[in-house]
């Protein structure tokens, strides 16, 4: 395992760990993680690809993980989400350089899943050569609306750094409430309580976005939304959705279905979609050993 930093888009540095396997890699598996977690939390799903030829690479996104500079805020993105989707299609380019001649996966996770789906259309002709996307959704246009007003409301108030308890239970806070009685405030996440203690337990897991990361959030909701964007994906890249089928962030996977449902209607022709028996993080599900195997024979396909 290896580390380096790249400049950031957005201005600092942004921290990057590298999994390699033994010899050259078959592939690479590009992860972009999820919003107030880090990339250390792949560590074994990384490793498990790295014993199956795969090099794995993933970057802390800005303000999080490890790319927090001394005085920085967690959960902010400095130049907001085209800067922070930039970062990330920075170690891209720096993989596909490294490996001219080897196949080039992405996996994009919850807020990852965002933004991976983001870099779909942004880069088109990227010559990655399939998109994992993982535990994503889809909003509705009105909530959607409202939620940037409040956005907006907050940040007169409080400024973009700040955070807003009335902005994060609209946003976030509902999850938790399709499992009640409740033992922690991040039942959501995940069945399995040693993975959800784990991650309350890690000082850089949990806290509260920004304002300003709200609002950079739902505005990149909004650009994955438009059918406009859509049309510009790659109509032949294989795209396969998976997600727990008890993922509030999937609307238990009818968001799932319907983000799928809107890349095959905008032409995309190679989409499929797993709902697995889970939460969230189907990565760190009690059952993730299938699908680790499962990521492992789609990624093989496309080889």
């Amino acid at each position: 395992m290896e580390s380096m930093y790249l400049q950031s888009a957005g201005g600092g540095q942004i921290f990057c760990r590298v999994w390699k396997p033994e010899g050259t890699p078959r592939a690479t598996l590009q992860i972009v993680h999820g919003i107030a977690e880090h990339v250390d939390r792949y560590d074994e799903f990384a490793r498990f690809l790295n014993e199956h030829g795969i090099l794995v690479a993933a970057d802390d996104h800005m303000g999080h993980g490890k790319s927090i500079g001394e005085g920085e805020v967690p959960g902010f993105f400095r130049g907001g989400w085209d800067a922070a989707v930039a970062d990330s299609r920075q170690l891209q380019e720096k993989l596909m350089e490294e490996y001219p001649d080897v196949p080039c996966f992405l996996l994009g996770h919850s807020m990852g899943s965002f933004m991976a789906r983001t870099m779909l259309f942004r880069y088109p002709d990227s010559g990655i050569r399939g998109a994992i996307i993982s535990g994503t959704g889809w909003q509705p246009a009105v909530m959607l609306k409202a939620g940037l007003a409040l956005c907006r409301h907050e940040e007169k108030k409080f400024g973009e750094t700040s955070t807003s308890n009335a902005l994060n239970q609209i946003i976030f806070g509902g999850y938790n409430k399709k499992f009640k009685p409740n033992r922690t405030p991040f039942d959501w996440l995940c069945t399995d309580n040693t993975v959800v203690d784990r991650y309350i337990a890690d000082p850089l897991c949990g806290f509260d976005a920004t304002i300003g990361l709200a609002r950079d959030m739902l505005t990149g909701i909004g650009m994955i939304q438009d059918r406009s964007n859509l049309e510009k994906m790659k109509k032949d890249l294989p795209v396969w959705f998976f997600a727990g089928d008890k993922d509030p962030v999937g609307n238990m996977g009818k968001g799932v279905r319907q983000a799928a449902e809107a890349f095959r209607k905008a032409g995309m022709q190679n989409v499929t979609v797993t709902l697995y028996a889970g939460r969230h993080e189907m990565l760190n599900e009690k059952n993730k050993a299938l699908v680790y195997q499962d990521v492992l024979a789609w990624t093989d396909q496309y080889c």
